[in-house]
Order: structure tokens, then C-alpha cells, then sequence
């Protein structure tokens, strides 16, 4: 399966049940980044929109590539639902991929990549963000990465531990920011580290696990993992609720002029 189709079917639970980004993130990269109500934002690999509507929502225009028809039509309900149609705010959103997103030349102030970079062959599309970047212009990868220093996120790594894709994607994502750090198209390069954390009920904690891509669909595994988690949630919750805490890693470089 590639990975323009690994989210076939879970748009609906992915839009309920992954975690935002902090504020302090978003508003360290407005402020990194220079932006103004001027300026245009590409959301590569956007989903279901979780990230472009944070910007949308800070008046910034912005575009949502997805090459995912399902994730990307959720995409559209949800701006519509949050913003309305006729909001000269509301986010554009185009079939495409990071390394063909379909954009003019030059046209963007902005290229964000949240939870999606480590998807893409980094080499390709790190020059095509280059090439649709104005001179000046940034790029951003966000990442939501478990920070395992409490029971239920230690205890939910342990069982995802126990699917055997789980290390492939994992792993991958841990180191994928290292190439725009080490790239020579762009300039400035730094990572930068958020605390963050999830609330969430049993139902929001089901739907965060199987919202994975390498999560389980069916059978026994997938009835083990859904044991597992009701178990942990029990030992952790607090009136109903419990946080699953994560660490969001912010890599930004700027384009070369």
C-alpha cells in the first residue's frame, strides 16, 4: 500500500481523534516564519485539515494539498463547517503531492508540513518546495511524537509496540526532519521543541489508536489492542478523562535567496 492510500477510510476518525498543536508552537512560527495577513500558506499533505485550519483561523489564506480523496474531503467539510463557504478566509483545498503539489513558481510565503513529512520521498519534495517558496520564504515540518513519562502514553507505546509495522513508520518519522537540517536549499535550519498533551475519554483514546495507519482493522489483533487501551484507560482515568502527553518537535529552514 502507498501512502497516498493508507488513510483511505479513516478520515472521519482521524478528524476526531488526532491532537491539535499548541499554541506556542503556532505562534512561534508566525512570528519564525515573518508572517503577515499577506501571506500564503501551503499545507502540504494536509489530511483532514487539523493544521491548515489553525492558520485559516488566524486570517493567513491558505492552500491544503492532499492527495487523499477521502482525507481531503473532510478537509472541505470541516473549513466549511468552522468558517462557512462564502468566508473569504476559508481555505482552498487541491488534489496533489509534496512533490508535485501543482503551484505556480514562487508563490508561497509558507510550506507546512504537519505529521505528513516522513510519507514523503524528502529529497524531491524538498525541491519542489523550494521551487514554490518565495526567495525568503520558510519551511515547516510538526510533529506530535508521544513523550512517554507518564503511565497511559508509556503503556500505549508498549502495545503499538507489539505491531510489527508500528517500528517502521515510527522510526522513520523520529529521524524524518534531519533532511531539511542537512539540506543546502535552504538556510537557518533548527528544530525546536513543545510540551503538549491530549485529553481525552475512552472513546477519544480508541479512536487517537485507530486512527494510525498501522493500527489493526479487524480480528484478533485489533480486539487485543482495543482491550489493551480499555484496560490502561481504566488505571489512568480521572473522572472519565486522562492526557496522553506528547512532545511537538517544529523544524524550520528558510528558503535560500
Amino acid at each position: 500500500m502507498n501512502s497516498t492510500e493508507r488513510f483511505s477510510g479513516l478520515a472521519d476518525i482521524y478528524a476526531a481523534s488526532r491532537p491539535s498543536y499548541p499554541v506556542e508552537a503556532i505562534d512561534f512560527i508566525v512570528q519564525a516564519c515573518g508572517l503577515t495577513k499577506q501571506s500564503l500558506v501551503v499545507d502540504v499533505g494536509c489530511g483532514t485539515g487539523i493544521s491548515t485550519r489553525l492558520f485559516e483561523q488566524r486570517g493567513f489564506a491558505v492552500v491544503g494539498i492532499e492527495p487523499n480523496e477521502d482525507m481531503r474531503s473532510a478537509a472541505i467539510r470541516d473549513s466549511i463547517r468552522v468558517v462557512g463557504e462564502s468566508d473569504a478566509n476559508a481555505s482552498k483545498y487541491c488534489s496533489g503531492t509534496a512533490e508535485n503539489t501543482g503551484l505556480a513558481n514562487e508563490c508561497a510565503d509558507l510550506v507546512l508540513c504537519a505529521q505528513a513529512f516522513h510519507w514523503f520521498d524528502a529529497n524531491k519534495a524538498l525541491a519542489e518546495f523550494q521551487r514554490i517558496l518565495k526567495p525568503g520564504g520558510h519551511v515547516v515540518l510538526i510533529w506530535n511524537e508521544r513523550n512517554e513519562v507518564d503511565d497511559l502514553t508509556r503503556g500505549y507505546g508498549d502495545l503499538f509496540r507489539q505491531i510489527p509495522e508500528t517500528a517502521k513508520v515510527e522510526m522513520r518519522r523520529g529521524i524524518a526532519g534531519e533532511p531539511l537540517l542537512q539540506s543546502t536549499l535552504f538556510s537557518n535550519a533548527a528544530r525546536t521543541n513543545f510540551a503538549f498533551s491530549q485529553r481525552v475519554d475512552l472513546s477519544g483514546l480508541l479512536g487517537r489508536a485507530f486512527s494510525a495507519s498501522y493500527a489493526p482493522k479487524e480480528g484478533a489483533s485489533a480486539e487485543a489492542l482495543r482491550a489493551g487501551l480499555t484496560a490502561l484507560f481504566e488505571q489512568s482515568q480521572v473522572d472519565g478523562f486522562a492526557d496522553l502527553q506528547y512532545e511537538t518537535s517544529v523544524f524550520i529552514a528558510e528558503r535560500k535567496v
